[in-house]
């Protein structure tokens, strides 16, 4: 492998979503002022110009692509023979295929070295309603999101929420719209967690999957209710399955199976596919599986029953 000489900063959002303050800010840090060439490749145009001093201070030099078909390996080994950049910055238009970027041919020591993405938390709501694919393929490949012009009216847990289905790798910073950095602690689940058994409604699964997957000393050793589907699968070790429900990520043709592995002594008498009722107590382990340390639910009662009239859940 080619030694990483030249880190590529890859900055997406949507038009007006703080992409170009965002760049802003950092060269005016100075943490790139060291002398070193740099390039920006901008990928559109906002009302936000940067300020010539900043770039000059950190050697910036800025070229611009109208059309994604232009960001071709040609074009990029080209920037490299022309401005020979130490680093690069790439303010990638959000209506683009992250995937042409991250697929291109990179030129020899060039890499994606981070990929931030940019959120306008004001205009998020609308943008999740009606261009949810596109939201979902750029926070995919993100590893970190900052939503900007937050305010205390706005459903901040529900955002998390909902990138965490789409990654569940990424980090979130929350800035508020005057500025200062918002801390949202804990979500609030809509059950009562100190109820000898919590009990799941197929409107929560969705909350209480995430919740459960980040929160280990929230659920260790509680005692769940809720409604799935046995999945079974060979693989798996004996007496194991995982119930879980099917769910809708970013778009309907996208929708995924989420659960958690299950021991029940008496899985031989279900069948893959049946719906049940199951309650089981809840611990978390070390497993293959997960590749690490993830919930283990141990069931002690299974009722089949029939089939939620609706059968996707959701992470609103």
């Amino acid at each position: 492998m080619d030694k990483l000489e030249v880190p590529v900063y890859l900055i997406t959002g949507f038009l007006e979503s703080g992409k170009t303050s965002f760049l802003q800010e950092i060269f005016e840090s100075g943490e790139f002022a060291d002398g070193e060439r740099g390039l920006l490749i901008s990928c559109e145009e906002g009302e936000v110009e940067l300020d010539e001093k900043a770039t000059l201070a950190c050697k910036i030099d800025t070229v611009t692509l109208d059309e994604e078909e232009e960001l071709t390996a040609d074009f990029l080994e080209n920037c490299k023979n022309v401005y020979k950049p130490k680093r690069v910055f790439v303010e990638y238009n959000g209506m683009w295929d992250p995937d042409t970027i991250l697929s291109v041919d990179m030129p020899r020591g060039w890499e994606i070295y981070q990929i931030v993405t940019m959120i306008d938390a004001s205009t998020f709501a609308v943008y999740l309603n009606n261009m949810k694919s596109i939201i979902g393929n750029m926070i995919k490949c993100t590893e970190l999101v900052i939503f900007n012009r937050c305010s205390e009216e706005q459903d901040l847990p529900m955002f998390r929420r909902n990138l965490k289905a789409l990654n569940s790798n990424v980090q979130m910073m929350f800035e508020h719209k005057d500025g200062r950095m918002i801390e949202l602690g804990k979500d609030i689940p809509p059950y009562d967690l100190n109820a000898p058994i919590i009990d799941i409604t197929d409107d929560d699964y969705g909350i209480w999957y995430m919740d459960a997957a980040d929160d280990k000393d929230r659920y260790e050793g509680k005692t769940v209710r809720f409604t799935a589907r046995i999945m079974k699968n060979r693989k798996l070790p004996k007496n194991f399955c995982v119930p879980g429900r099917k769910a809708m990520t970013c778009c309907a043709e996208d929708i995924r199976f989420i659960g958690f592995l299950c021991k029940y002594p008496e899985l031989d008498n279900l069948k893959n596919g049946d719906w049940v009722t199951l309650t089981a107590n809840m611990h978390y382990e070390r497993r293959r599986e997960y590749g690490g340390v993830g919930p283990v639910l141990y069931a002690t009662e299974v009722v089949e029953c029939a089939a939620p009239e609706d059968e996707l859940v959701y992470f609103n």
